[in-house]
């Protein structure tokens, strides 16, 4: 299923400086490895559960210093008031020891962290959902994803029985270094894969969802600056059994998306919660 949805642009500012809803405060903070980003903010829903659990990855185009998970904190504080439960995730990037390979290690470290809170009867972890805006989108998909001893981190199993949700990011970087450079206006794909993919296609190919099966029930795309995933790579994702949608929003912001408040979130919210929800 493929639609679009024209709505007005609200005046966001980067990064959602400009947010409509204060965060509330992570009723945890969990960490997951021994370095300084190594974070995740755990926000409960008051109430009876166990609630369906969003796991959050912030983009910033995987350049140090341009963005942390502070600013999906509205989204994960407006989500956690509509009964679900968020794991808002930091995580390295280039220039504090992320990129290839680790940032997906970081990614990988949160897969056990999250395989931990299979214990916590607070959550429902049949309603599992990886959630990544912008650069995010790459952990919110490979997560799902087997790697084989070519991966950045060598041989690992996918986690299971989750959905993923991507808001405006890229689903393959062989294909989709162009329009994110372009959205990032600096060159951030190369600098994270460490090359090119004329330099290093044994990498771009490693993690390219057209070559390794996604363990993925559905995937949502929500798309405002950046194209819709090629044709080649939903196939691809469909052949693996993974239901498919895509939304388009050419009139939104990168952040409205986002944004709690924003006229373009306003629209998506009823199709996000009902997707986190699995109703």
């Amino acid at each position: 299923m493929s639609e679009q949805r024209q709505t007005p642009a609200a005046p966001l500012g980067m990064y959602g400086t400009d947010a409509y809803l204060a965060p509330s405060k992570p009723d945890a903070i969990l960490r997951y490895a021994a370095h300084a980003r190594a974070v995740a903010d755990l926000r409960v829903p008051t109430g009876q559960g166990p609630f369906p659990l969003a796991v959050l990855f912030h983009g910033g185009c995987w350049k140090t210093g341009i963005a942390d998970r502070s600013y999906m904190a509205p989204l994960a504080t407006r989500w956690q008031q509509e009964g679900i439960a968020t794991l808002n995730v930091d995580y390295r990037e280039v220039g504090d020891g992320g990129g290839w390979p680790g940032s997906f290690a970081d990614w990988h470290a949160i897969g056990h962290l999250v395989q931990n809170l299979r214990n916590d009867q607070r959550f429902d972890m049949t309603r599992l959902t990886f959630v990544g805006h912008s650069a995010g989108a790459l952990p919110a998909q490979w997560l799902a994803s087997g790697q084989g001893p070519d991966g950045p981190i060598g041989k690992r199993e996918p986690v299971t029985g989750a959905d993923a949700i991507v808001f405006d990011g890229p689903a393959d970087l062989a294909r989709d270094q162009q329009p994110f450079d372009a959205l990032c206006e600096f060159a951030a794909v190369t600098p994270f894969m460490g090359g090119t993919v004329d330099e290093v296609p044994e990498r771009y190919a490693a993690i390219s969802p057209v070559r390794h099966s996604s363990g993925l029930g559905e995937v949502l795309f929500v798309q405002a600056r950046l194209p819709a995933p090629g044709a080649e790579g939903l196939a691809a994702l469909r052949q693996a059994g993974v239901q498919v949608d895509v939304i388009e929003n050419p009139g939104a912001s990168h952040f409205d998306v986002i944004t709690p408040g924003a006229p373009a979130y306003l629209e998506l919210e009823p199709t996000i919660l009902a997707r986190l929800r699995r109703r």
